[in-house]
């Protein structure tokens, strides 16, 4: 794992990211390595390239992170938790 502090957007010219959405993107960039950047329109972009190996370890992370949140969300918005709420 290699954290890039400034990512030289020219290098990435071309080149189709493997995965987006409006802030973020995945780019292949050879040999086994995988850049995920974070794409600000007013400020350089920034990012952390990964191993293969590295993306599935790290996407496994992201997975018991998510289940995380969507517990402590959920649990906010359970019937029981806003009727309790609204005796408040």
């Amino acid at each position: 794992m290699n954290f890039i502090d400034r990512v030289d957007q020219s290098t990435l010219e071309g080149q189709k990211p493997i995965a987006e959405s409006d802030q973020f993107a995945i780019y292949a960039v050879g040999a086994d390595t995988y850049l995920l950047v974070q794409r600000h329109q007013s400020m350089p972009w920034s990012g952390v390239q990964f191993s293969g190996d590295g993306v599935f370890r790290v996407g496994s992370l992201m997975v018991n992170a998510m289940r995380h949140l969507y517990r402590d969300v959920a649990s906010n918005l359970s019937p029981s938790a806003l009727e309790a709420k609204r005796r408040e």
